[in-house]
């Protein structure tokens, strides 16, 4: 515990372009030197936790606050990800080249907002999408991330194996000065992995997007993957406005069969080694994983990708526990996400019923949330998180009651609890149209009152 430091606030909106060459700018510079930030302290008391717990844990990097500078001074609200803390959860959206419907994301940003997401990742990917990036960052209060690999074409005007590194390195400069907080970098996809990926061979190959055109590009060009061979630079920018890495899990399985294979085993590997790297230079990381992967194979996966990266923040795409639960992929991936998590995964990327499909609509954006909080939750309660069944002890108090007004404060979705119950009004008081008057609880408690047990001779 550090509570002697606790005195100790520091800010972090810091103008780095005077700042002396040794002053701490990032949350992992600012722990390692013993000092507690304004957002150290807003995680630790959304969390419970003395700040002392997440100052010790943010400097050996066991705990990220992805927390831009220039973010956190348009109004972010900072949450932790990582050891001891709740399951986070986010909402990936953004403007298709398909259906470039600007007015409909913002939807999806209501959404994510008023329904308890804990991050947003604008995923972007046609025309020039500095602007709806910028809107999202200034009126946000949420953890943004991105990908600046989608976004390298739009901004740079170029075809793909037209990029350079200089210019791939241009596109992550502009994200991180833009605001964002965290940006998914797919460095681990090298040659070498690549090699791995040949000789081993897969049954769904590469379904990263961003793993996909790194792929593409190096086989074209003949160079290493720029992010690889030029990560030093990545780690000078991200450092400059702490900006969190998420190493990218380019080579995640896409269908169960290819699940903890050579290939996503070696990308793995690399991913510790480039953790350890970030590390050195105070810059804050969270890994990839999967994607596709049977019930049995989960545990395993997350306790080897802990142990190969260093204990650093783990975030899963699900994952998904069978391949044909197509239209209902939410569910075969909440499924996925509650067993990760309670077996250690820290951050979990939603899944909608569009999955496989098509862009999801707000309402699929609701649908996939809510599910992925639902499977967040419950991990936390399986992995003992400091007060995470507390509320599903006040709403089995308030079921005791039959008091619905209660139970609204504590639905994880009140908004549509009280819309179904509405919608199908009980003739009797107090209970729903599911029992009515045999209502199971509404019986007991008359009985426990003393009260005439009123059921007709028609029930």
């Amino acid at each position: 515990m550090d509570n002697a430091n606790e005195g100790s606030e520091c800010m972090s909106t810091i103008n780095t372009a005077g700042n002396p060459p040794n002053e701490p700018i990032t949350q992992m510079d600012f722990a390692r030197a013993g000092k507690i930030t304004p957002q150290m302290r807003t995680v630790a008391e959304h969390e419970g936790r003395d700040p002392g717990y997440i100052r010790e844990r943010v400097a050996r990097g066991s705990i990220a606050i992805p927390a831009n500078i220039r973010h956190i001074e348009r109004g972010l609200t900072p949450r932790g990800v990582g050891e001891g803390l709740s399951t986070k959860v986010n909402v990936n959206l953004g403007i298709s080249g398909d259906k470039a419907d600007a007015a409909e994301e913002w939807k999806k940003v209501g959404i994510a907002v008023n329904r308890g997401a804990d991050a947003i990742m604008d995923l972007s990917n046609s025309g020039k999408t500095r602007a709806f990036r910028q809107q999202v960052i200034d009126e946000c209060p949420l953890m943004v991330g991105t990908v600046p690999m989608y976004d390298a074409i739009g901004y740079m005007e170029k075809p793909l194996v037209e990029l350079t590194a200089e210019d791939l390195l241009e596109v992550l400069r502009v994200h991180a000065e833009d605001g964002v907080d965290f940006v998914t970098v797919h460095a681990g996809i090298n040659r070498s992995v690549v090699k791995t990926f040949k000789e081993t061979g897969r049954l769904m190959n590469i379904v990263s997007r961003g793993g996909s055109l790194l792929f593409g590009w190096m086989e074209v060009t003949g160079n290493e993957n720029p992010f690889y061979e030029f990560y030093d630079e990545v780690l000078k920018i991200c450092h400059e406005y702490d900006v969190t890495i998420s190493l990218g899990d380019s080579c995640r399985p896409g269908c169960l069969y290819d699940a903890n294979d050579a290939m996503e085993t070696a990308e793995m590997i690399e991913l510790g080694k480039l953790t350890k790297r970030a590390w050195d230079a105070g810059v804050q990381v969270m890994v990839e994983g999967p994607g596709h992967m049977a019930i049995d194979e989960i545990a395993a996966n997350i306790k080897l990708q802990k142990r190969l990266c260093h204990n650093a923040p783990f975030y899963v795409l699900g994952p998904l526990v069978t391949d044909i639960g197509v239209g209902y992929d939410h569910i075969t991936a909440a499924i996925g996400g509650a067993i990760s998590a309670s077996a250690g995964a820290d951050f979990l990327c939603y899944v909608t019923p569009a999955e496989h499909l098509c862009l999801p609509d707000a309402h699929d954006v609701l649908e996939g949330l809510m599910a992925t909080k639902i499977a967040a939750h419950a991990a936390d309660i399986a992995k003992g998180v400091p007060g995470a069944r507390d509320a599903d002890n006040r709403m089995a108090q308030a079921r005791r009651k039959l008091d619905w007004e209660e139970m609204w404060k504590y639905a994880l979705d009140p908004q549509t609890a009280r819309e179904r119950y509405e919608a199908s009004p009980a003739a009797t008081k107090g209970t729903c149209t599911m029992c009515g008057k045999m209502c199971a609880v509404r019986t007991v408690n008359k009985v426990l009152e003393g009260t005439t047990i009123d059921l007709d001779s028609e029930h």
